[in-house]
C-alpha cells in the first residue's frame, strides 16, 4: 500500500495508458450504428463506468470473481468486427448488448472448465505466447507514434519528435531518479510529451464545452436487452478468443509479480471477464477482457500493488460520471501515448523472451514450438488481408495474431512434446514445475 498521494499518481498513469483503447470501442460501435454525437458519448460515459467496476472485482476480488493481480479491464476489440457486421446488418443497439450480457453469461459458466487447460501452457508456450503479445502491441505503439492509423499526415515530424521525446523522457527518468520518480517515469512522460503537443497544435478539445460536468449512468438506457440467437453465438465466439488472449496475459502478470497462477487464480479471472461484460451490457457498452497495455506499464514501473489498480478502477467510475473531465483526458494527443507504448509493450515481449530463458532449447521440438508459433502470430501484422477468404464468422480468431499463436503453441505442444523421449519432460512435469507448490 503506497501513500494516497502515490497511490493516485500510479493509478493515474495506469488510465492515461489505457484510456485511448477504452474510449475507441463506443466511437467506432457508435458511429457503425448512426448514432446522434449525444448518445455516443453517452456510450464513452457508460463504457468508462462499467470498466471502472470491472477493474475494482478484477483487482480486488469480490467472492469467487477476481484475479486479485494489478489487473485493468476494459472493452476487447476483439468483438468489434462481429459487432460492426451486425450494426451494418440492421440490428440494433438492444439486441447487441442482449447478445454482449449472454456471451458474459456463457463466460463465467465457462471458465471453470477453460481454465483446466492450465496444464497445457509450459514455459515453452507460456513465453511464446507473452512474446507474441508484446509484439503485437508493439504494432499498436507504432501506430500511436506515427500519429494515430488512418491520419492524413502519418509519419509527420512532429508525431514522431513528441514520441520521440516521451519515450527518451521515460529513459532518463528510470536512469537518473529512483523510488517513485521512477515508477511514475511513463506518467511524467506524457507530461512533457503533452506540454510540448499543446503548443504545437496538436491538443484538439473539441466538444469540451458541449460535455456536462456531470451524468448519471443508469441500465438498459437504449431498452430492454433483445436476445437473438445468431448475435450470442458471435460474441460467444469472441469470448473464447478473449479467453486464450486473458490466459497468456494473467501468466505474464504472474511472472512480473512473482506470483504464478494457477487453476483456481485463472477461473477467477475469466470468470471476472464473463460477469464485467454482463455488467457491461448492463450498463450500454461492450465485452470486456483484461487490458494487455497495461501488463507492460506493471513491468517499466515494478509497482505491483493490486490496489493501484484498484485506485485506478475508482478513477474510471469518476471519469463516467463527469464527462468534462474526461473529455479533457481524452484531448492527449495519440502521438504522445506512442512513446510511453514502445517501452511499454516491448516490455511485454521481453517478459516473454524472459520466460523462454527457462526452456531447454537443446530439445529442438521446442525451437519449432517458438519458431512457428510467432510466425503464425504474425501472419495479421505483417498481412492484414491474409484471411479475407474465410467465413466472417472466423474474423475473431484469424485477425488476432495473440489468439492464433496461442492457439498454435499449445496444439504443437501437445504434438511435439506429449511423450518424454530421454530426457525429456511431459506436458504436466513441465506445467507442474511452473505451478506454486500449492497446487
Amino acid at each position: 500500500m503506497l501513500p494516497p498521494w502515490q497511490m493516485f499518481t500510479v493509478a493515474l498513469q495506469h488510465v492515461l495508458v489505457m484510456y485511448a483503447g477504452a474510449i475507441a470501442v463506443p466511437l467506432i460501435i457508435g458511429a457503425a450504428l448512426k448514432l446522434p454525437k449525444d448518445q455516443i458519448a453517452f456510450l464513452i460515459s457508460a463504457d468508462l463506468f462499467a470498466v471502472g467496476i470491472a477493474t475494482l472485482i478484477q483487482s480486488v476480488g469480490v467472492w469467487k470473481f477476481g484475479i486479485r493481480l494489478p489487473v485493468m479491464m476494459g472493452v476487447t476489440f476483439a468483438a468489434v468486427g462481429p459487432m460492426v457486421a451486425m450494426a451494418n446488418a440492421g440490428t440494433g443497439l438492444p439486441t447487441i448488448l442482449g447478445a454482449v450480457m449472454a456471451s458474459g453469461l456463457f463466460t463465467v459458466l465457462v471458465a471453470p472448465f477453460f481454465s483446466r487447460m492450465l496444464r497445457f501452457f509450459p514455459p515453452v508456450v507460456t513465453g511464446t505466447i507473452i512474446t507474441a503479445i508484446g509484439i503485437t502491441l508493439l504494432q499498436v505503439g507504432i501506430n500511436w507514434a506515427g500519429g494515430g492509423r488512418g491520419v492524413a499526415d502519418f509519419g509527420a515530424p512532429r508525431y514522431l519528435t513528441v514520441a520521440f521525446l516521451v519515450l527518451v523522457s521515460i529513459v532518463l527518468i528510470n536512469r537518473f531518479f529512483k523510488g517513485f520518480w521512477s515508477n511514475v517515469s511513463v506518467l511524467l512522460g506524457l507530461i512533457i510529451g503533452f506540454a510540448v503537443a499543446l503548443p504545437a497544435g496538436m491538443v484538439n478539445i473539441s466538444g469540451l464545452s458541449d460535455a456536462p460536468w456531470f451524468a448519471v449512468v443508469y441500465p438498459f438506457a437504449f431498452g430492454p436487452p433483445v436476445f437473438e440467437i445468431g448475435p450470442i453465438l458471435s460474441l460467444c465466439l469472441v469470448m473464447l478468443v478473449v479467453m486464450v488472449e486473458s490466459t497468456g496475459m494473467f501468466l505474464a502478470l504472474g511472472e512480473l509479480t512473482d506470483r504464478p497462477v494457477g487453476e483456481t487464480d485463472l477461473t477467477r479471472g475469466l470468470r471476472t471477464d464473463g460477469i464485467g461484460t454482463l455488467i457491461g451490457g448492463i450498463f450500454n457498452t461492450f465485452p470486456h477482457t483484461s487490458i494487455s497495455q497495461n501488463v507492460g506499464l506493471v513491468g517499466m514501473t515494478g509497482v505491483r500493488s493490486r490496489w493501484v489498480v484498484a485506485v485506478a478502477g475508482v478513477i474510471l467510475l469518476a471519469l463516467g460520471l463527469l464527462p468534462k473531465l474526461a473529455t479533457i483526458v481524452a484531448s492527449i494527443p495519440v502521438a504522445v501515448l506512442g512513446g510511453a507504448g514502445i517501452a511499454m509493450f516491448g516490455m511485454v515481449a521481453a517478459t516473454g523472451i524472459k520466460i523462454l530463458g527457462k526452456v531447454n532449447f537443446e530439445n529442438r521440438n521446442n525451437l519449432l514450438i517458438v519458431a512457428i508459433s510467432l510466425g503464425v502470430s504474425m501472419i495479421p501484422l505483417v498481412a492484414p488481408t491474409f484471411f479475407d477468404q474465410f467465413p466472417h464468422w472466423t474474423a475473431p480468431l484469424t485477425h488476432s495474431g495473440i489468439t492464433l499463436g496461442a492457439l498454435c503453441a499449445v496444439l504443437l505442444n501437445a504434438v511435439l512434446n506429449a511423450r518424454p523421449s530421454t530426457g525429456e519432460k511431459t506436458i504436466e512435469d513441465a506445467a507442474l514445475e511452473h505451478w506454486p507448490a500449492s497446487h
